[in-house]
């Protein structure tokens, strides 16, 4: 997902200098990608049944792959639109059967070993990186996109095996008095989705347009060189996020990486220079991982009825408003998108700061069904 989602930023560039493409165009690009994003979340949460499957899980794996390669083959943008537009839709579905899966069967386990797993996107964006790196010297735009569906490859392979959430089993008749009911968690869940769909929408903006912003001001290698080290500081970010929760609360933490995100957007915006992009690069890619692994494992805490989904699906919107936002700043470069995009990520953590009140920062372990009298009891290898 990494390779098939983010390989468009780095490459961008390219297709603006040898395609022909213009800055609004790019913009379009980028649009129709979140949308199909936003298409396969509202699928997720409209059809369970998707995300639980691994037939699905391994459709969209070939289909993100195919999309790639695709890219190479036409000069028309209606066709980059579509498959853009599929490339999200195909990412949306493997993210969301993704962090199901590791939500449910890694749910007894350390907190940093899903964080490790969603460190994969991260370790896409640095491979995708460092590949167009390589062939903006030696190769054509049509040469990175046939690389990266080549890259994607072997990592689909090494996907195949995923096992995706189990289906829950339906309750049956409770035995009386025995079960703690859990508390309403609607406030809180309103305040994250909130406060991550606006994350959705800042994220994405410097997510589309950070390569292109570095490379404005700075050696044509710099902004290929950024995008790696976004990826690799990404890789080990949520993993590290987790481990601070051992000292510090869901909604402190999730308030912290916002704000850290916010100063690297800016950054870039209000300092020119190596220092800056190579610091805002860091700062980005330690925290936009880490951000979605904080709010979606809060929903999962929180026990929000298809949490990852609709958080996913609220994510998706912002994403596609990031660049409609965005489009009618970039006549005059990309300085005042990336303000406004930090401007953004900052009120989606001063909206995460209203979980701090009154957070159930401790839930009633959830019950296993109990049969009716005289039957027996729910097998747990279903676990």
């Amino acid at each position: 997902m990494g390779v098939g989602r983010f390989v468009y930023t780095p490459i961008l560039p390219l297709m603006h200098a040898r395609a022909g493409l213009s800055a609004g165009a790019g913009a379009h690009l980028a649009t129709a990608n979140y949308g199909g994003y936003l298409a396969g979340a509202l699928a997720g949460s409209l059809a369970p049944r998707l995300v639980r499957s691994s037939v699905v899980l391994r459709v969209c794996l070939v289909a993100l792959v195919a999309s790639l390669a695709g890219m190479a083959l036409t000069h028309s943008t209606l066709i980059w639109l579509l498959l853009r537009l599929g490339a999200g839709a195909f990412s949306a579905m493997i993210f969301v059967i993704a962090a199901g899966s590791l939500l449910s069967h890694l749910r007894d386990h350390p907190a940093h070993l899903p964080g490790w797993a969603f460190g994969g996107v991260g370790a896409g964006i640095a491979l995708s990186g460092l590949l167009v790196l390589v062939l903006r010297t030696v190769g054509t735009w049509q040469t990175a996109w046939w690389a990266s569906a080549a890259l994607a490859v072997p990592l689909t392979l090494a996907a195949w095996g995923l096992r995706p959430e189990p289906a829950v089993p339906r309750a049956v008749t409770q035995t009386p008095g025995a079960v703690p009911q859990a508390p309403r968690t609607h406030r809180w869940f309103g305040a994250l989705f909130v406060s991550y769909t606006l994350e959705g929408v800042g994220y994405i903006i410097a997510g589309t347009f950070l390569v292109a912003a570095i490379e404005q001001t700075s050696p044509g290698w710099l902004g290929s060189g950024a995008w790696v080290l976004v990826g690799l500081a990404a890789i080990p970010s949520a993993a590290l996020w987790a481990g601070l929760g051992r000292r510090w609360t869901r909604p402190d933490l999730l308030l912290a990486a916002l704000a850290v995100q916010a100063v690297g957007i800016a950054l870039p915006a209000l300092v020119g220079g190596v220092a800056a992009a190579l610091l805002s690069a860091l700062l980005f890619g330690s925290t936009f991982i880490g951000v979605s692994t904080l709010a979606l494992g809060t929903g999962a805490h929180l026990r929000f009825p298809r949490a990852v989904a609709l958080l996913t699906a609220g994510y998706s919107v912002g994403q596609i408003l990031g660049p409609l936002v965005a489009t009618p700043l970039l006549r005059h470069g990309y300085q005042q998108a990336l303000l406004l995009a930090a401007a953004v990520v900052l009120a989606a953590a001063l909206t995460a700061f209203l979980l701090r009140a009154g957070f159930p920062h401790t839930m009633p372990e959830p019950h296993e069904p109990r049969a009716v009298a005289g039957g027996r009891p729910p097998d747990r290898t279903a676990r």
